[in-house]
């Protein structure tokens, strides 16, 4: 049977750094909420597929009587994702776990948590923005744009998505180490940037989550706009200086706007593997002992790898704004 190494740290222990690691990172796992969430079984390939049934051809001619009609046949489309392989590490010192007087290995394993889940939504976030269904605030590039959100351009992706069959979000999937999900209100999912905070708030029909009533807003979520709900989150970056002349807009340069990815979410347009459940993060600590390499026994670490993938489904059933921000 194949063994797994946590370094000098027992099963047991290992078990409950992970525990600590996962607590740490799940809220900030904000897209993962609205994936298809799966589970590459160990000892298996590296890469898993995705299958989408196709929707059949309407059936408009007329029957004739007394004749079968021709059968149809379902087709499918599978999508591939392949899975990678990140981590980090920090170096530990006998200096440090001798004089320090704070439980360092328990901190720094939370901040590699921490660091994991980030890393694993950036990866996310970047197969996302890369979606092909895309939409400007204004012009038809991103070297245009220079306008922020508004309710207009949110009314030409909803009604995009919908000539798709895009059916709005109706779960999502827990902020807990198990693959469970919750009902929400149907909704298209929107996360952006939180330096839109303040466009988002100026669209007319906003909807602040404190005035949502019985409804439970998300982590991250600031409040609705119609079909659309909005989720703000860091991870998603701008294209530095990557629009038009600046204007009113934010600017790193003070030049060129920065651009700022929207990205609009239907029920299943993308799917990833889940950072969750026993073996999704593998923690890693090694405790300074002499070895022929450290004699002193002065060097340790602490460090975290997990396997990863996401891939877009449908890009009909997504959407990529790019807009600026307003400078305040």
């Amino acid at each position: 049977m194949p063994v797994t190494t946590y370094g000098d740290i027992s099963p047991r222990t290992a078990a409950y750094a992970s525990k600590e690691m996962l607590e740490r990172g799940l809220p900030l796992l904000v897209f993962e909420k609205f994936m298809q969430a799966k589970v590459l079984p160990a000892n298996n390939t590296k890469s898993m597929s995705f299958r989408r049934y196709n929707s059949l051809p309407l059936a408009t001619t007329p029957l004739t009587e007394g004749v079968t009609p021709t059968s149809k046949k379902v087709t499918t489309t599978d999508v591939v994702v392949t899975l990678n392989q990140h981590g980090d590490l920090v170096e530990l010192t006998d200096v440090v776990l001798d004089t320090h007087e704070d439980p360092v290995i328990r901190e720094h394993t939370a901040i590699l948590g921490e660091q994991a889940a980030q890393t694993v939504e950036t990866i996310r976030f970047n197969v996302l923005k890369a979606g092909t269904n895309k939409f400007y605030a204004n012009g038809s590039a991103r070297t245009d744009v220079n306008t922020a959100l508004s309710l207009t351009l949110q009314k030409k992706i909803v009604r995009a998505l919908k000539r798709q069959n895009a059916m709005k979000i109706t779960s999502v999937v827990k902020s807990s180490p198990s693959f469970n999900t919750e009902a929400v209100l149907p909704s298209y999912i929107a996360i952006a940037h939180t330096d839109l905070e303040n466009d988002i708030r100026a669209m007319t029909g906003f909807i602040d989550v404190k005035n949502y009533g019985s409804t439970t807003p998300m982590e991250g979520e600031i409040g609705a706009v119609n079909d659309v709900r909005y989720i703000l989150t860091n991870i998603c970056t701008p294209y530095a200086d990557g629009g038009g002349n600046k204007g009113a807009m934010v600017s790193t340069s003070g030049t060129k706007a920065d651009v700022y990815p929207v990205i609009y979410l239907a029920k299943n347009a993308w799917a990833g593997v889940a950072l969750k459940g026993a073996f999704a993060i593998t923690p890693i600590v090694i405790n300074p002992v002499p070895s022929k390499s450290d004699p002193l026994g002065q060097r340790g670490s602490i460090a975290w790898k997990t396997m990863q993938g996401a891939v877009i489904l449908n890009d009909a059933w997504m959407a990529v704004a790019e807009v600026a921000a307003t400078e305040l």
